[in-house]
Formats: structure tokens, C-alpha cells, sequence
């Protein structure tokens, strides 16, 4: 190699190596700034409000009739006819079936007869008494006279009519016994009237005329004449879950709708409440009156109830969106002096755009409008007042 060429070499290293020394130095202040650290975030934060709740839950319900009878015969008998049918608007007492029972007009005449018996017997022993009695009376104002009666023809006048009072007694039971009989027969016989129990429509007939009935409790009778519901007066049974129990109060008025009038909504009033939970469906049963005013609805009907959820007491509220959940825990991000905090909480209900929060927070703390795992706790941040949050300071 010439020795002009290593010169020219050796210059071309030179001026490479004086323009690298000069990008090193050009951007080294740019890396001093960086190495002091990223600049802190910007959050947007809102503060934790303390309100009663007041919301309105869709719960499941379904209407019953106010009081219900399956009608059974109280004896075994025949229909010899029955007056209504399904669909049949009664009245309190009015008949709608007649039985007949053979045996039982039997047993009529038999009571009857024992009872003419048994007074029959009473009137001869009060005559006997009466004879006896007025014997012994002549007897003994003739004793008066010495030698005319003697001693024992008086006292054995007394023991008749001693016995003859005893008689009596007896017969007057016998006469009572027999009495109480043919009544107890007559009153059987009038469970051959079959009564309507109250007010209401017939909802199910299962016998027709001819037809062998007999009482509930007998084998093979387990099907009813006839069932009557009281109609113009319903009960809407709700479960209401355990969580929504707290704040019920008896006369509360509670909207609901049925599916037969979707665009009409009925009106009950919580008349009666269980007080006790159901360990299956962990649910409390409420019953509702409603008036069923033109009878519009139907027993059995599902209805849709608009429950008032109330708290008590105030409880905590944050956006929807504060709330993160991650594997391990459900928390908001607080920010208190400019740092992140992870504060752990269990969520209630939620009203609208907030979620009602339980756990270490207190009204008017700051927590991040979005929580995220991304802010860790001892983040520095610097916070800003979400826009909803100004507008409800300034109200």
C-alpha cells in the first residue's frame, strides 16, 4: 500500500470518528431528561357519595284466589242434581247440589220412632207419679187418725212414689237421648244440600247427576264436587330474595302487570309478610291484596312486580366503571396525596350509572373513575375531577 493511500485512510476514520462523537454528545441531554423518570398519569377521579337506596327490582309473582273450597259430600249418597258448572257466579249458601241417601230416611223414621217411644214412657211415668203421689198424700193426712192407716202401708206408698220420681228422671233421658239422635240424623240429612261456602265463581265440577259421592276420607272419594274461588278479591304471592326482605312494610302499595294486559299496569298492597326464609330458595314469601275489581284477573295468572328495593340506612355509591375486577379480588382505585390505593370491596345494587360498594371507603373519598390493575397501589398520579362529578358539585 502507498503511503498516500494509508493517509487517506487514516483521515476518513478520523472524520467518522469526530461525527459520532458529535451525535453522542447532541443527544445525550435528551436522555439525561428521560432518565429522570415518565411524567405521572392523568385520572380522571370522583368522589364516593353516601345515599339511601331506593330501587325498583322485576320479581316473578302469581295471583291466588282470596280463599278457596273443594266442596266434598259429607256422606256417602247419590247426586240427584247439581245446579251449576264451571264458570257459575254463587252466592253464600246457595245450593248447588242435591244428594239423596236411602238409608238415611230410614235411620230418620227409626230415631223418630224411638224418640215417640221414649215420651210415650214419660208421660206414663209422670201419670204413675202423679197416682202414686196423691195415694201416698191420702194416706198420710190419714195416719193422722190412730189405728185408721198403718205404719208400714205408709212408708211403702213413700218408696213408690220415690221410685216412681226415679222413673221418670230415667225416662226424661231416654226422651232427651232420642231427641238429640233424630237431630243429629236431621243434620246429616242436610249435608245432602250442598252449600256454596261464600261469594265466588265455580272453578272445576267433576260429578253429574247419578253419580255415587262420598266424604273425602273415604277410599277412592278424593275428587271434589265442585271447587268455588273467591275471585273478587286476590292474593299475589311474591318471592322476594333474601337481599331485597329489609324495608318491607305492611299497606306498601307495589305496581305489577300480567302478560294477558301488557300495556296495563294493577296495583296490590302488601297485606301479609312470612317473616321467615325459605332455607331452599333462600326467598321470603309476601302476599299482596289486590282488588280485583270486574274480574279481569284470573287465579293462576304470572305477573311481573316492580319490588321496591329500600335501604335503611345510607350506603356508598360509585360509577359502575370504578369497580375492577380481577381473579383475585374486586376493588376501586383510590387516590389519596396523589397516590393509587387498591381498596377491596363487595358490590350491592345498582341505581342507575352508580353500584352501591361495601368496604373500607367513607363518603367523599377519591376513586378513579375507571379502575384498572394498570394503576398498581403507590402509583403517582395526578387526578381530575370527572365532568359529571362538577356538575353535581355545582347543583
Amino acid at each position: 500500500m502507498s503511503r498516500i493511500a494509508f493517509l487517506n485512510i487514516l483521515g476518513l476514520s478520523a472524520i467518522v470518528g469526530w461525527c459520532n462523537s458529535c451525535g453522542s454528545t447532541t443527544s445525550s441531554p435528551a436522555a439525561n431528561a428521560n432518565g429522570q423518570g415518565a411524567p405521572a398519569p392523568t385520572v380522571e377521579v370522583v368522589k364516593v357519595t353516601a345515599r339511601k337506596l331506593a330501587i325498583t327490582m322485576r320479581l316473578p309473582g302469581e295471583l291466588q284466589p282470596y280463599e278457596v273450597v273443594a266442596v266434598y259430600p259429607k256422606v256417602t249418597a247419590f247426586v240427584d242434581s247439581i245446579t251449576v258448572d264451571r264458570g257459575s257466579v254463587v252466592k253464600s249458601g246457595q245450593l248447588m247440589a242435591r244428594l239423596v241417601a236411602p238409608e238415611l230416611a230410614a235411620q230418620h223414621a227409626e230415631a223418630q220412632s224411638k224418640l215417640q217411644g221414649a215420651e210415650a214412657q214419660r208421660v206414663e211415668a209422670e201419670a204413675k207419679l202423679a197416682a202414686d203421689q196423691g195415694t201416698y198424700q191420702r194416706l198420710k193426712a190419714a195416719s193422722g187418725t190412730p189405728g185408721v192407716v198403718a205404719g208400714n202401708d205408709l212408708e211403702v206408698a213413700q218408696k213408690s212414689v220415690e221410685g216412681d220420681r226415679a222413673r221418670l228422671e230415667a225416662t226424661r233421658e231416654s226422651a232427651q237421648a232420642a231427641k238429640a239422635a233424630l237431630k243429629s240424623i236431621a243434620e246429616v240429612e242436610g249435608y245432602l244440600q250442598i252449600q256454596a261456602p261464600f261469594d265466588g265463581v265455580v272453578t272445576e265440577r267433576n260429578v253429574h247427576p247419578g253419580a255415587l259421592v262420598g266424604s273425602a276420607s273415604a277410599s277412592g272419594s278424593q275428587v271434589p264436587l265442585v271447587k268455588v274461588e273467591k275471585t273478587s278479591r286476590l292474593r299475589l304471592v311474591v318471592p322476594v330474595p333474601e337481599k331485597y326482605a329489609a324495608g318491607m312494610v305492611n299497606g306498601g302499595k307495589v305496581e305489577f302487570t300480567v302478560p294477558a294486559f301488557p300495556n296495563q299496569t294493577f296495583t296490590g298492597t302488601v297485606a301479609r309478610i312470612a317473616h321467615s326464609v325459605d332455607v331452599k330458595t333462600r326467598t321470603m314469601p309476601v302476599e299482596l291484596d289486590v282488588t280485583n275489581t270486574g274480574g279481569r284477573l284470573a287465579s293462576g295468572m304470572f305477573s311481573e312486580v316492580l319490588w321496591p328495593v329500600r335501604r335503611f340506612d345510607a350506603t356508598l355509591f360509585v360509577p359502575s366503571s370504578a369497580v375492577a375486577r380481577t381473579t383475585e379480588a374486586t376493588f376501586v382505585v383510590r387516590i389519596r396525596d396523589g397516590s393509587a390505593e387498591w381498596v377491596n370491596v363487595q358490590t350491592g345494587e345498582t341505581d342507575g350509572k352508580l353500584l352501591e360498594v361495601f368496604g373500607d371507603l367513607h363518603a367523599g373519598d377519591t376513586v378513579a373513575v375507571r379502575g384498572t390493575d394498570e394503576l398498581r397501589t403507590g402509583s403517582h398520579v395526578v387526578t381530575k375531577l370527572s365532568s359529571e362529578n362538577q356538575q353535581s358539585s355545582a347543583k
